[in-house]
């Protein structure tokens, strides 16, 4: 559930493993910094450091797994000691939490149990998104094998932010998607955050805002702060790419104080960009001080990329044209392609400004095919915009609506629209009445209906009833 109540029993629990001198202790200790990570401040604005604080204190033996051992002194060092110490701790683990040999099903199953801190900690202070694809995929890959029906729905959705960030969203809502049946089917609570990253970099705000609005209650019911921390980060995406910069500024600006364990650097990006775009210039600058800050100790190349763009905001003339190439370049090597796409966009965006339409049209022609190619609706079409006042016109993919169903929700939506029951779809397609139904609710959002009664038609309407339509061009 993640509920705020798991991280006070935890550390009661690691503390009598420390004083049983039990191997348990350690495991525990990261368990509870793990919850204390998900209840974010519940526990007050250091419950994470009090947490590292309190392992390191106590004493706690060796849990006999290496990389368990080794990801508690990294996680510790950046929670109690800071960014510029505690990175390399935290690096030190990645060799042997990716290579570890898992001899036994006990064994397998305790390293799962680390997955969730690492990743965290890899994502949001190591910057690093090969490290986060190596872990993650271990993890599906590992989970699937052992049966682990319980880790391997969270461990799809870090393999799905993966995607994410790479850029290819088809592959990422193919996870999510599984993530979630599992979920339903098991009864956990749903992982949303990967959900709500895909809907704010799709720009679809007609379709994020109730996905936004029903992660929001949930949250709030369980106790999950880390989650409404998140939406600062995914509201801000959303904005930016709308060019709605105020409500990005705020958004953003929520991120920013929510201050947890994770998305504070990747708020501080959104709002950089935002506050330079209404002209808080202030804020933008104090933002950026912080993220040089954040980003300085992890020294990766979506770290590197990410200062450089920011700074480039902030910069003008020959030291920005350099911040902009510098930070095309940083985010290609990270391997993060949305930023890459994205800094090609605000490059484009910046030699507009200052009249050299020739190579704006360049860079402004390359974001827009890569958006295009994403489906991140918002930004292709910032970039279309931005591309039209340099005297271009942007050539656009033309979609089939049902397209966008994935091939369960066209199985799904085709049995519905025949007259079965939930029940019968279920029994039909080996998944659970819940899970057709949630299915049946994402057909009904993307086909724009609110009923099973207007299924037929909408599918009557389209050519293609799956994801593997055909796409045609034309020159917008």
């Amino acid at each position: 559930s993640r509920s705020d109540e798991a991280a006070p029993l935890l550390l009661e629990a690691a503390a009598q493993f420390t004083a049983a001198g039990s191997p348990l202790a350690r495991e525990t200790y990261l368990e509870a910094i793990s919850a204390t990570i998900f209840a974010g401040r519940v526990h007050g604005p250091t419950g994470a450091r009090a947490a590292a604080v309190a392992a390191r204190a106590s004493g706690a033996p060796s849990s006999g797994s290496r990389s368990a051992d080794l990801l508690l002194d990294g996680v510790a060092a950046v929670l109690a000691d800071g960014y510029e110490t505690g990175v390399p701790v935290l690096r030190g683990a990645l060799e042997s939490l990716t290579h570890e040999e898992l001899g036994t099903r006990e064994a397998t199953v305790r390293w799962l149990l680390l997955v969730p801190v690492a990743l965290e900690a890899f994502i949001h202070h190591a910057w690093d998104l090969h490290a986060w694809d190596a872990l993650a995929g271990r993890a599906v890959r590992l989970a699937r094998d052992i049966g682990a029906l319980g880790a391997l729905p969270p461990a799809l959705v870090y393999l799905g932010g993966v995607h994410i960030h790479y850029g290819d969203f088809a592959e990422a809502d193919r996870m999510i998607d599984e993530a979630a049946a599992l979920a339903a089917a098991t009864g956990h609570a749903p992982h949303q955050y990967a959900t709500l990253v895909l809907a704010a970099w799709r720009g679809e705000a007609d379709v994020a805002a109730p996905i936004i609005e029903e992660a929001r209650r949930q949250a709030e019911q369980r106790g999950e702060v880390s989650l409404l921390g998140a939406m600062g980060y995914i509201q801000g995406v959303l904005f930016n790419g709308l060019a709605r910069y105020e409500e990005a500024l705020e958004a953003a600006r929520t991120g920013i104080e929510h201050d947890g364990f994770n998305f504070t650097g990747l708020s501080l990006v959104e709002h950089v960009e935002a506050a330079t775009r209404c002209g808080e210039l202030d804020q933008a600058r104090a933002s950026l001080a912080r993220l040089l800050e954040l980003t300085r100790a992890a020294d990766s190349g979506w770290a590197r990329g990410a200062a450089a763009r920011s700074r480039a905001l902030l910069t003008e003339g020959d030291e920005a044209d350099g911040l902009y190439r510098t930070a095309i370049e940083e985010f290609g090597r990270g391997g993060v392609t949305v930023e890459v796409a994205r800094t090609h966009l605000l490059y484009g965006e910046w030699l507009r400004r200052g009249h050299r339409r020739s190579q704006a049209r360049e860079h402004l022609r390359t974001a827009h095919e890569m958006f295009d190619g994403m489906r991140a609706h918002a930004f292709a079409e910032r970039a279309g915009r931005e591309l039209l006042a340099t005297g271009e016109h942007a050539r656009v993919r033309e979609n089939e609506p049902a397209s966008v169903l994935t091939p369960q929700e066209s199985q799904v939506a085709t049995l519905a629209a025949d007259g079965m029951t939930n029940a019968r779809i279920g029994a039909e397609l080996f998944i659970s009445p819940h899970t057709v139904e949630w299915h049946l609710r994402k057909v009904y959002t993307k086909l724009g209906i609110n009923s099973r009664r207007a299924l037929p038609g909408a599918l009557a309407s389209t050519s293609v009833t799956g994801i593997h339509g055909e796409d045609t061009l034309r020159t917008g």
